[in-house]
């Protein structure tokens, strides 16, 4: 009987590696196949030794910087529902960090002050000179935080896109060993076993072409769990406190917030609680509810254009 289990147990185990391993090749032939639409969308500019994709669109006296959220694969492609409706009367920037969309990856540290000190020089090397108005979203709302605290000169005002508050992190629980199994899973390709699973949000948002489309797919599969996304994620902890400590900076705010769903762990009534907290203890804040999930740029792109026209008119 302990003999006939054993076998078993054997039988499943070669099962899983030869599917691992199936899954594995399959994946190295379809990123050669997908090679031709990775051709970078913006300026790739060097930063300490490494490349990374800076996208610059539209004129106007005043910048706007997207800023993804993180573990966002493309976020050229995520904002542009968005963006594409203020390059009228504005320029707008965004920057992909190490590990995200066309930049490269490079295993390599990411506290707070190593990311800060890499979008800034990324703009600086794409001829972007501040102030600037930073529009960040989800986990990035730390680092533009950081920004407004360390360079107050350089940021004129900051526009929320559902951006995560040092708050959100203080009962975070973060495990290692899953993240590095997901990173495991990611690249040896499991993620393309999983049907619509490259269907983001910005792809349902209708704001892409056919063609963009495949390129965010395509991109999908290289910079989903990448290194960097894996050593942000295990940094922000420390980096939400090294916020928490600075205080808020003293700019304008423009805040919307989703219902919590898609992807802040929260309850919608915990998600509002932690949002609302934060604008109540700024000096100038406005906060904009919305009823849709944590992507709102991919949702609610339309209005939330036309409450930032209002504001920056304003």
């Amino acid at each position: 009987m302990i003999k006939r289990i054993l076998i078993i147990i054997a039988a499943i185990g070669l099962a899983f590696v030869l599917l691992l391993a199936i899954s594995a090749v399959n994946h190295q032939i379809q990123l050669k196949r997908e090679e031709p639409l990775i051709s970078p969308l913006g300026k790739m500019v060097e930063v300490d030794g490494g490349r990374m994709s800076v996208y610059v669109e539209g004129e106007g006296e005043r910048t706007l910087v997207f800023m993804s959220g993180g573990g966002t694969c493309s976020p050229i492609l995520d904002f542009k529902a968005l963006y594409s409706q203020l390059t009228d009367t504005c320029q707008i920037a965004v920057v992909e960090k190490f590990g995200y969309g066309f930049s490269d990856i490079t295993g390599k540290s990411r506290d707070i002050d190593t990311i800060l000190e890499h979008t800034r020089a990324a703009l600086a090397a794409a001829g972007l000179e501040p102030p600037y108005i930073l529009c960040p979203h989800s986990m990035s709302g730390i680092e533009a935080l950081y920004w407004a605290q360390k360079y107050p000169d350089e940021v004129s005002a900051v526009i929320g896109l559902d951006m995560s508050t040092p708050a959100a992190y203080e009962e975070l629980k973060i495990s290692g060993p899953l993240l590095r199994l997901l990173q495991f899973a990611a690249s040896a390709g499991i993620t393309r076993l999983i049907p619509g699973l490259s269907d983001s949000y910005a792809i349902q948002s209708g704001a892409l072409s056919e063609h963009e489309e495949a390129v965010y797919r395509a991109i999908f599969y290289r910079r989903t769990m990448t290194a960097d996304m894996v050593n942000e994620t295990l940094c922000v902890k420390d980096s939400a406190k090294t916020v928490a400590a600075g205080g808020i900076p003293q700019v304008p705010f423009l805040l919307f917030c989703s219902d919590g769903s898609g992807g802040t762990g929260f309850s919608k009534e915990d998600w509002r609680a932690i949002q609302s907290e934060f604008a109540a203890e700024c000096g100038d804040a406005q906060l904009i509810e919305l009823d849709c999930g944590h992507y709102v740029h991919d949702f609610e792109y339309g209005r939330i254009a036309e409450e930032i026209k209002d504001f920056l008119n304003r």
